[in-house]
């Protein structure tokens, strides 16, 4: 009997999924056990990253719906329904966010004489010192725009403050005015106040305080602070144009007056005053937000960095472990000749990338240095040290993606740089975007030509590396060697190896590789041999991988997933997903590594990608998915899997009803992690410097899944945080 893997009720829409995501993030601002700061600056996260949804996300589904895009997603729903499926559920997301801040945050951090203070509670000193602020230096940088007959409604920026304003003129109520005042980005939003160490006032406030100054003769008689979203997604024509470069830098300025995809404006705001930016603005009313206090929270991360206060506010510092072998007084080149080389970051320093690429730019014997960049920090020191190879003579070749979202000026920017320096830049690939993530290295020496390679699960980003949780591997693996050159060679001119000896590539390659590990447990699992499966990722959102999986879980093999954000695969379904448990992490760091792990009828083996199960990344990206060979980092891997998979401090645990509950730990012993991978991290620091015995504190240890059946389902509690 042929079993339908595909019916709409067994997946969930990814959108509300992300929702359900941020909520998770949410939880973190709410979690007691955090340090206060830390759940101020998550709260400011869960604004970032809606503002990024709905830029890009929200934006695509409006896109489709002006041209009525009748067909209905994996879930069965159509465009508009999921329009208003995910302002709904972001309405219920904005009420939680700022009931956290008013009733949690803000009198917790009141209580320890931190204050964001109305402008009607400040002392006269107070007073006096904003007034004048606003006069010396607000004052002469606000513009008001005037709105009538012969002064249309300006444009309204993206993502700026502003402030809508009612007026009569000389008192005569009869005689309506209204206009709008951008609120300048130019000024810090959270002013210290004096007489205090830790009181403050947001910027609007001030300026509405003395609003009043600009329109002499007239009263204001309502102002409203309001923020619109756009759609900010780069549509690059990449098959109209022979100059991808110029042709980003147009869409760059274009983006700017995309359509608005959202309006919020305060609570309290009179309904007339609303329905009349909604018009000018020409948006739905149901993507129109009331917000309870100050709009864009974004401002929560700046803030938490001018408080002062005791370091318990915030987490302790943490610093990464350096790698024996991968340090500026290593040969760097030698230790990867003895063995391969594993980084687990932020727990092992990123500083072993930037050193391996700092060494290959002077090292005389090096003659080309191959790399692809995603995203890179704003001074990069990897660009640096590759612009120092190329005037070192040094055959450079940087494939910079300049497509890469919300990073297309840095990267236009270090593009440009780049090639000044005398490297040969290549400027991603029509049609595509190269999100692998590979640095290869060409070198001379007594036996011949060498390659050393790094390949990745997270960008080249010393930046990021510091609180994003990625994997690297360090290898002069001559069948990886082989096909990393023949990746290049795609990349930068006309080639297509009929195969590859190791790596895997998408478009394409990554897609039937997996499918065809799957086939394989599920052909195990049929023959009574181990079967299962163990992987990592941030999202799972393509439907033909869910049903893949599916088709494992039906067959018996057992799915052990660990998914940050999005997740459309449901689990507990009788006869369809019963053999699978979703797991989610969301802490300190971002977890971001994709592992990709089977049990190969007894003879694990694992993979590390720089893909998610996403349509975009498997059909519409450049990827790599590559093995880790060497036993014991193999083992490593799957110890690093094994420790996230038992963590019940900030695993989240997808149920049957398609909500996430945390792990009930009566009974446990509490497992963070993350917090256990920086101990084990400190741990390796002191032994470097110190060398003293340290068995006391040895890393835990967990065996790979061999038999889930072994293996308890993980209990969890549906109590609130």
């Amino acid at each position: 009997m042929t079993v339908n893997f595909d019916k709409p009720k067994y997946y969930t829409n990814r959108e509300l999924s992300w929702l359900d995501f941020n909520d998770r993030v949410l939880e973190e601002a709410r979690d007691k056990a955090n340090p206060l700061l830390e759940r101020v600056r998550f709260l400011g996260i869960t604004q970032s990253n809606v503002d990024e949804f709905f830029m890009v996300r929200v934006a695509s589904l409006s896109k489709l719906a002006a041209v009525n895009y009748a067909k209905p997603d994996a879930s069965g729903l159509t465009v508009k329904d999921q329009l208003i499926a995910v302002n709904q559920k972001a309405h219920d997301q904005v009420v939680k966010q700022y009931s956290t801040l008013n009733r949690m945050l803000l009198p917790l951090l009141a209580n320890l004489d931190i204050h964001l203070k109305e402008p009607g509670d400040l002392t006269i000193q107070q007073t006096r010192f904003i007034e004048k602020y606003f006069n010396d230096e607000i004052s002469p940088a606000l513009t008001p725009m005037a709105v009538d007959s012969s002064r249309p409604f300006p444009f309204i920026g993206n993502n700026t403050l502003n402030l809508a304003l009612r007026l009569y003129k000389n008192g005569n109520k009869k005689d309506k005015r209204f206009a709008t005042v951008q609120v300048p980005g130019i000024f810090p939003r959270t002013v210290r106040l004096p007489g205090a160490d830790n009181d403050f006032i947001l910027l609007e406030d001030i300026i509405k305080t003395y609003i009043g100054n600009l329109f002499v003769g007239y009263e204001v008689k309502e102002s409203a602070t309001y923020r619109v979203i756009r759609d900010m997604d780069l549509d690059v024509a990449e098959e109209d144009t022979s100059d991808l470069l110029k042709e980003v830098k147009q869409q760059l300025k274009r983006r700017e007056h995309g359509s608005a995809v959202r309006l919020e404006v305060e609570a309290g705001i009179t309904n007339a005053l609303q329905q009349r930016l909604a018009g000018l603005i020409k948006i739905d009313d149901y993507a129109v937000y009331n917000i309870s206090g100050p709009i864009d929270l974004t401002f929560l991360s700046k803030w938490t960095k001018q408080i002062k206060g005791p370091a318990d506010l915030k987490y302790p510092a943490f610093s990464s472990a350096k790698m024996a072998g991968v340090t500026a007084d290593d040969d760097i080149f030698k230790t990867i000749r003895q063995h391969d080389v594993l980084l687990h970051h932020p727990y092992d320093s990123f500083s072993a990338v930037t050193e391996l690429i700092r060494q290959a730019a002077y090292d005389d014997e090096v003659l080309a240095i191959k790399m692809t960049l995603y995203r890179v920090s704003a001074n990069s020191p990897i660009v640096k040290y590759l612009g120092s190879a190329a005037q070192n003579g040094k055959q450079v070749t940087v494939l910079v993606e300049v497509k890469a979202r919300f990073d297309e000026e840095n990267n236009v920017h270090w593009a440009q740089q780049l090639e000044k320096m005398g490297c040969h830049v290549i400027y991603g690939l029509i049609g595509l975007k190269t999100h692998c993530k590979l640095t290869l290295i060409v070198r001379r020496e007594p036996d011949g030509i060498r390659r050393y390679m790094h390949m990745g699960t997270g960008n080249y980003n010393d930046v990021t590396a510091h609180f994003y949780t990625d994997l690297g591997l360090m290898t002069t693996n001559t069948d990886m060697g082989i096909d990393a050159s023949n990746i290049f060679n795609m990349l930068s001119g006309y080639s297509e190896p009929p195969y590859f000896h190791q790596l895997h590539m998408s478009p394409d390659g990554i897609r039937e590789f997996i499918a065809t590990k799957i086939d394989q447990e599920i052909t195990n699992a049929k023959a009574g041999q181990p079967a299962w499966i163990e992987m990592k990722m941030n999202s799972l959102s393509d439907s033909d991988m869910v049903a893949k999986l599916y088709e494992a879980s039906h067959a018996g093999v057992h799915v052990k997933l660990i998914v940050r954000g999005i997740c459309c695969l449901n689990v507990g379904i009788p006869g369809i997903s019963d053999n699978i448990e979703v797991h989610s992490i969301v802490g300190r760091y971002l977890e971001h590594s994709r592992i990709y792990g089977f049990a190969n009828a007894g003879d694990p083996q694992v993979y590390l990608s720089s893909a998610d199960l996403m349509t975009r990344n498997l059909n519409r990206r450049v990827e790599l998915l590559f093995p880790i060979l060497q036993e014991n980092l193999k083992q490593r891997v799957f110890d690093i899997f094994a420790t996230l998979w038992h963590d019940n401090v900030k695993t989240r645990v997808l149920l049957p009803d398609r909500t996430f509950a945390r792990v009930d730990r009566r009974g446990l012993e509490p497992l963070n992690a993350q917090a256990d991978f920086m101990d084990q991290a400190t741990v390796r620091n002191q032994v470097a410097t110190a060398r003293p015995a340290q068995a006391k504190n040895a890393p835990r240890q967990f065996k790979p899944m061999l038999s889930p059946k072994n293996q308890p389902k993980s209990p969890i509690d549906r109590s609130p945080q």
